[in-house]
């Protein structure tokens, strides 16, 4: 076997008295896909992070790169020396073009006088991201772009770097199955050159589909590396979690438990709704107590249309309906006047207020419920708060933590809560689970059962196909816009579903 490109040996770090990492090692060897695996703040990014010259260890910690030990000085450092993070957090210049962003942090090239020469930065940012099977416009700005857009031109930043180590932060999060599989080719192809990449991501499917060894993370601390072909997903999961989780979640609809539907009045109706840009003539009912999923590839119009629905994005023509009355939702205020909660697909960029509290983002949409005269009780918000927490079963150490401290899975719940405390009867639900590990995956799956249960209409796109025929009670699939099937949980298959998806009848 051969030498390791890098070892991280003994590696810990320490935030606030609190050990966030123990002792963790890890071994990369030159052209392998090495799986980082682990629950969400099992210490899989703070480790990523002091690779990547963010961090720096605690004193014991031993980084050993190319056979001689290495102390980053600073992120631009670890980067010049072949050291290339696409992270999980989008770290994109929305106010700059996508050839800025690629190639930002390297010499533009030049014309007489010091002038930057615009057509060839374009011509190579083109390069890298046709090199990549995209066709996007290198002189678009990234604020026009859609989040799986920004996802490709991440990564296509990260390659623009003679890379020796390329660490990939769930890369696919936000990524369609025909730009998924454009990647994993990317990634074959790196491997043949010799590039040694650490793949993070809780999607089973691809951790065995084109890794060659895993290391498991646990609260902190290393539990077992080895040869992927020596292990299965359940095992996988076992080391991640602590424990079998042998039935994941899997939803009993109603009409399975009572044999019929709760009520034939639709809590949401939407009559031939046409939006200013991309959704085209769409008609659909949700029932109480239903979950409808919507399926589509990445641009199908899935989130365009539930931002059209909460008044975030005006229509062009068509009609919403709840409880069978035609309601005029010009922004989100008429959205959630008329019972209507929506979670969107960016949690960080749009559905929390990072620099606050878990408390204050929890209670956010019902403040105005614990004030008098102007004056907010901060009694009243923190026994809210508490409620939620519980409720919900967000895991949290101190209400007054800003929520960035929290796990993926744990901010999510935070989101969903905030929206619960309106009591809506329809909740829109957009990617709930991205990014999230799968013990909170099953968790967040429970709770959009209960809310049903409870008699909530919900509406939940979802890119991963099996999670959406494990959850829903009705599928809805969109392409370009349309609508172009629908499916009861029963009939329902991945391949009908991506028969629909790409414009089939």
């Amino acid at each position: 076997m051969p030498r390791p490109v890098l070892e991280m040996k003994n590696i810990s770090k320490t935030f606030s008295s609190v050990k966030v990492l123990k002792d963790v090692k890890i071994s990369l060897y030159p052209g392998e896909v090495h799986a980082l695996m682990g629950e969400n703040g099992a210490g899989k990014s703070t480790l990523m992070k002091i690779l990547g010259g963010i961090y720096t260890p605690d004193a014991n910690g031993e980084i050993v790169y190319k056979d001689s030990p290495i102390e980053w000085k600073s992120p631009l450092e670890a980067r010049n020396k072949g050291i290339s993070v696409i992270h999980q957090e989008l770290n994109l210049s929305p106010n700059l073009t996508i050839s800025e962003n690629i190639l930002m942090g390297t010499k533009f090239p030049k014309k007489t006088f010091g002038i930057v020469d615009w057509e060839k930065v374009h011509e190579k940012a083109g390069s890298i991201l046709r090199s990549m099977g995209s066709s996007l416009n290198p002189k678009t700005l990234v604020s026009k772009l859609s989040v799986a857009e920004q996802q490709v031109v991440e990564i296509a930043r990260a390659l623009s770097f003679k890379a020796e180590v390329l660490i990939m932060d769930e890369p696919t999060a936000s990524l369609s199955d025909k730009e998924i599989n454009k990647l994993f080719t990317i990634i074959e192809d790196l491997k043949k050159q010799g590039v040694a990449i650490i793949y993070i991501s809780h999607r089973m499917d691809e951790i065995f589909k084109i890794s060659d060894r895993f290391t498991v993370l646990r609260d902190g601390d290393w539990i077992a590396s080895g040869p992927i072909e020596e292990t299965n997903p359940e095992h996988l999961v076992k080391l991640m979690v602590g424990r079998d989780l042998k039935d994941l979640f899997k939803r009993q609809t109603r009409k399975q438990a009572t044999g019929k539907r709760v009520t034939n009045k639709p809590v949401l109706e939407l009559r031939n709704v046409t939006d200013q840009t991309f959704v085209q003539d769409v008609s659909f009912q949700v029932y109480p107590g239903e979950i409808v999923g919507i399926a589509g590839l990445v641009g199908a119009g899935r989130t365009e249309l539930v931002r059209a629905i909460f008044g975030a994005a005006s229509l062009k023509s068509g009609e919403i309906l709840v409880d069978g009355q035609p309601v005029h939702i010009r922004n989100p205020i008429d959205a959630i006047k008329n019972g209507i909660a929506h979670v969107p697909e960016s949690r960080k960029e749009q559905g929390l207020f990072l620099d606050m509290s878990v408390k204050e983002n929890l209670i956010m949409t019902e403040m105005s419920s614990f004030s008098k005269f102007g004056m907010l009780s901060w009694r009243q918000a923190g026994s809210a708060a508490g409620k939620h927490i519980q409720n919900l079963g967000v895991k949290v150490a101190n209400p007054e933590l800003p929520v960035s401290s929290l796990s993926g899975g744990n901010q999510q719940k935070v989101v969903i809560a905030k929206w619960l405390s309106i009591h809506p009867k329809v909740l829109l639900l957009d990617e709930p689970t991205r990014g999230v590990d799968i013990g909170a995956k099953t968790e967040i799956h429970k709770i959009i059962s209960g809310l049903a249960e409870q008699g909530l209409a919900v509406l939940m796109i979802s890119s991963e196909l099996p999670e959406v025929l494990g959850v829903s009670d009705r599928i809805l699939v969109m392409s370009e816009g349309r609508l172009t099937g629908e499916l009861q949980r029963e009939e329902a298959t991945q391949e009908k579903i991506m028969h629909y998806a790409t414009g089939g009848k």
